[in-house]
């Protein structure tokens, strides 16, 4: 099965140019305004490819949402820090959001998913107030409605994960310390043998959204390391869809 695709450029800073590959589903009632999925690669904000999700995108295009698979500015590519990489992930949420009706999208709709660094940036476009490029339009929201993260850096505070590149700016920055009421209902899924994000963490995260009353559901995969949901590796990854799929249709946004 093929996919009608797009490559759009959504963004640019001095000489860097940044696309979004978009999915679209097939055959479907172009009348009918559908739910949205947005993308971002892991790579502790140095490196990464838009590849990483592109079997996601296709399983999900399939079953009725757009995907935008996108890209953003890293240290081995632009010699950035993870701030500029937020700042490009909330600059393409809020450029969905206001060419809607260009990509048939419901702005009522849109899921943020990622991997590691990338669950960060989806995470972070719901709860950082900071980190807003000049160029954006900020009538326009960076958060997403739910959130589908894979083994995400959630936590970038004194012993969390990148807290040496991040300092004190962790208090706005790390999603963990920015949950407030009205959170976006979010799916983790977590290796337990995670060198890089510990399963307590997760657990405290999962506790401090139930706390302001939204849902979080906390998925640990026993024995697995990070990374372990990629395409590659096949039961995972197939699990993994299975329960994603299983959680969009009970918040209404997959049939």
């Amino acid at each position: 099965m093929t996919y009608a695709q797009e490559r759009i450029l959504y963004k640019e800073v001095d000489t860097t140019k940044l696309y979004m590959e978009v999915y679209y589903p097939e055959q479907s009632d172009a009348a009918v305004k559908k739910p949205a999925m947005v993308f971002f690669f892991g790579g502790g904000w140095n490196g990464g490819s838009i590849k990483q999700f592109e079997p996601h995108a296709k399983h999900y295009a399939a079953q009725g949402i757009v995907c935008f698979l996108v890209d953003y500015r890293v240290k081995s590519r632009q010699g950035t820090t993870p701030f500029e990489s937020l700042e490009d992930a909330k600059s393409a949420i809020r450029f969905i959001r206001k060419n809607r009706d260009q990509f048939g999208i419901d702005t009522a709709k849109i899921i943020g998913a990622g991997g590691s660094a990338g669950g960060h940036l989806a995470a972070a476009a719901a709860f950082t107030e900071k980190y807003n490029s000049d160029t954006d339009d900020l009538s326009y929201s960076s958060k997403p409605n739910a959130l589908v993260l894979f083994n995400p850096v959630i936590d970038n505070g004194p012993g969390g994960y990148g807290y040496e590149r991040i300092g004190e700016e962790y208090k706005d920055f790390s999603p963990l310390h920015n949950i407030h009421q009205d959170a976006p209902p979010t799916i983790i899924f977590l290796g337990t043998a995670d060198n890089l994000i510990p399963v307590e963490t997760a657990q405290y995260y999962r506790t401090v959204m139930e706390k302001v009353g939204s849902r979080c559901e906390l998925k640990l995969y026993e024995g697995q390391g990070h990374g372990f949901f990629n395409f590659d590796k096949t039961e995972n990854y197939q699990r993994t869809i299975r329960e994603g799929d299983a959680f969009l249709q009970s918040l209404g946004l997959m049939n």
